[in-house]
């Protein structure tokens, strides 16, 4: 998952650049030709999507099949430009707002649509633009959680789905004894225990990932019952006694319960990957779909499986009754449709080529991303034993809180592990110190969502 960062000065500059320009609501100067078809002869619609930098090459072909099959239909071109960063991003949306022109479709990443929702800048989707594209109920209805702060207020329409799940080895666990992962954290921090053994470890995790570390901690922190941040109340809570365990928990593996390579305080996401697919690690939590692809071509290829994370809190053997059986984040792709763009009707005509069964299936198989078309994610999963669970994982996503003040939530997050680093190296973060860097990220969350729309 593309992780973003929020910028309160997109969504300022939105709304005042909005007022201005009177850009709301849906417009378009496209038409319709016989049989209800839109009429693009001559037109090229912009899209913006991140770089694929795993298949650049498969990317660029998919670009221009993706335009051929549009002008074909349409009579329209399809453009796309790159980003390679979040700042890359969110820099192209803020020079778009101000200027109001650019992109006609931005691909997003699902943690920051809600910090593009707040910014005004892009379609509310209403009853009959759901049906410009075939139809809401053409989504598997787990991948629509984050599309908006409600079902009648959207933005986003899903494009791609990325459930996290985890990987194991499955002739390792048979060694062992073992049938399969346990459901709660507790059990598979025992079961990696009776795994590690010589430079064989039970899991594998990239404590330096940029993106990984704060997923462990809101999933087991969701489980306690603790949303991180109560949209309600406006309360940030990440110095709550369960966002403590829940770091306490992802730092032990590697201190107290030794199931970790020491040199993992080290690696990022490739590198626990790859540990993996080497043989050294039995357990392979927080990946997603497209690791099959690394994994296929390595040492475990026929020997691994996926299975879905625990779902029971760490300290507990069921959920409590608060808790959420949080088993990922809802994690993948939205697209959304700019308001000043002139060309809206092509817009959903795209996105609705886009997320139709045959394409979805077409990109999940080049990609490895899954598909949001609820047809094509049933096709997909026919036959194919390795995707199951990862499927199943999408049907137990939760969504991160909705609102502006999630990016610079998440970074805080992450900022608890990059600052223990240090101490995880020379053997363990005390719990002062632990609850001193969770008193400073709580009162980040708390600036941020105090000041969110």
């Amino acid at each position: 998952m593309r992780s973003r960062l929020a910028l309160g000065a997109v969504a300022a500059l939105a709304a005042a650049t909005l007022a201005l320009t009177g850009c709301s609501g849906s417009g378009s100067t496209s038409s319709s030709s016989a049989g209800g078809k839109i009429d693009g002869t001559g037109k090229t619609l912009d899209v913006m999507i991140a770089a694929n930098t795993l298949y650049p090459t498969e990317q660029q072909k998919w670009f221009s099949d993706v335009s051929a099959q549009f002008q074909k239909e349409t009579g329209a071109t399809v453009k796309f430009e790159t980003f390679a960063s979040a700042n890359d991003e969110l820099t192209k949306i803020q020079t778009s707002v101000l200027s109001g022109q650019g992109p006609d479709i931005y691909d997003l990443g699902t943690t920051f649509t809600p910090t593009a929702y707040s910014t005004g800048a892009f379609v509310k989707l209403t009853k009959d633009d759901w049906e410009k594209i075939g139809g809401r109920d053409r989504f598997v209805p787990a991948t629509l959680g984050i599309s908006g702060p409600s079902e009648s207020d959207e933005v986003g329409i899903p494009f791609l789905s990325r459930p996290f799940v985890m990987a194991y080895n499955k002739d390792l666990l048979k060694a062992a004894g073992i049938d399969k992962p346990a459901d709660t954290w507790d059990g598979l921090a025992e079961q990696a225990k009776k795994l590690t053994s010589g430079d064989v470890h039970g899991m594998a995790v990239a404590y330096a990932d940029s993106f990984d570390p704060w997923k462990f901690v809101w999933a087991m922190s969701m489980q306690q019952g603790n949303t991180i941040l109560d949209l309600k109340t406006k309360k940030a809570t990440i110095d709550d006694a369960a966002v403590k365990k829940a770091y306490q928990t992802y730092f032990g593996w590697l201190t107290e319960d030794k199931v970790v390579d020491p040199a993992a305080i080290g690696w990022k996401n490739a590198q626990a990957v790859a540990a993996f697919a080497s043989g050294k690690a039995a357990f392979l939590p927080m990946v997603s779909s497209s690791s099959q692809v690394s994994l296929d071509k390595s040492g475990v290829a026929g020997k691994y499986a996926y299975a879905v994370m625990p779902t029971v809190p760490p300290g507990a053997s069921k959920l409590p009754g608060d808790g959420k059986a949080a088993a990922t984040i809802i994690s993948g792709d939205n697209m959304v449709v700019a308001k000043y763009s002139k060309n809206q009707d092509l817009a959903f005509a795209l996105i609705k080529m886009l997320t139709s069964e045959e394409n979805q299936v077409a990109y999940t198989k080049t990609f490895g991303d899954l598909p949001t078309n609820a047809a094509a994610a049933k096709k997909i999963e026919e036959g194919n034993e390795l995707l199951g669970p990862i499927l199943d994982a999408g049907t137990k996503a939760y969504g991160t809180p909705f609102s502006g003040a999630w990016g610079d939530t998440q970074l805080a997050l992450v900022n608890v592990v990059v600052q223990s680093i240090p101490a995880l190296s020379s053997g363990g973060v005390s719990s002062s110190d632990l609850q001193s860097r969770l008193k400073a990220a709580q009162a980040t969350a708390q600036a941020a969502l105090s000041k969110a729309k």
